[in-house]
């Protein structure tokens, strides 16, 4: 009897002590996340899906062509506008952030973008005016060179001025994601303050840490920002770790 009780007491302290160390590990492992928040991350809107959706609705209005979508988003790689993130903490589960959309990154997927629905188009109107019984050449450079002659302009800068907008504005982008604050990070929750910047007063972003890739799941918050960012979820990626 005695001898069972001696084996019941050091299986409890054997399960206690296994216990104390997962949990510590627990604690060192994860709970330090909110520490190693602090750092230079960058993340990626992409924004193929929604320029070949709006190139190909104008595309289809060209009379007896058909092109689908797969044809227009294999002229259009990926578009993407990058957005840094820069978090700072000062106490634990604390700090602050400064977040901003790249102009240039902008700026050079909005050009990607139109010279990818220039391509879409320049085949259309070849085909289109195979169709007609156009006895000259249709090769790229011969439309281009049409399109020049006819509106005075390149098909891309033809594109721009009078086809769709395939992108949301730079101003749109930067009122859902620029802005600088405070911020809180508690069980997966990241709680910014925004103090400049048009993205709303407060948002609280659900997130998992994997590694240098900061997941941001859902968000709630206040202002038309949201509009922007249930199209537009980011993942973050850690570049540079701050020496502390």
């Amino acid at each position: 009897m005695r001898k069972i009780r001696k084996n019941v007491i050091v299986t409890i302290l054997i399960l206690t002590l296994g216990a104390s160390t997962a949990l510590l590990a627990y604690l060192h492992f994860f709970a330090a996340d909110d520490r190693r928040l602090s750092g230079e991350w960058t993340g990626e809107l992409h924004m193929t899906e929604q320029a070949a959706v709006t190139a190909l609705g104008w595309l289809q209005d060209m009379e007896a062509v058909k092109v689908t979508l797969e044809d227009v988003e294999s002229c259009m790689q990926e578009l993407i506008v990058q957005i840094d993130l820069t978090l700072e903490q000062t106490a634990r589960g604390e700090g602050t952030f400064q977040c901003n959309v790249l102009p240039e990154s902008y700026d050079a997927c909005r050009q990607a973008a139109y010279e990818g629905f220039a391509e879409a188009f320049r085949g259309l109107l070849a085909e289109r005016l195979r169709m007609a019984g156009y006895a000259e050449g249709t090769d790229g450079e011969a439309v281009e060179a049409l399109v020049i002659e006819t509106f005075g302009m390149s098909t891309v800068s033809y594109l721009m001025t009078c086809g769709p907008a395939l992108l949301p504005s730079l101003e749109e982008l930067q009122a859902g994601y620029d802005g600088s604050g405070v911020y809180e990070a508690a069980e997966g929750i990241l709680t910014r303050q925004f103090e400049t910047g048009g993205a709303g007063a407060v948002r609280s972003e659900r997130y998992i840490r994997k590694d240098a890739s900061l997941i941001l799941l859902e968000e709630t918050g206040s202002g038309d920002s949201k509009k922007v960012l249930d199209r537009y979820p980011v993942v973050y990626t850690l570049k540079q770790p701050q020496v502390r």
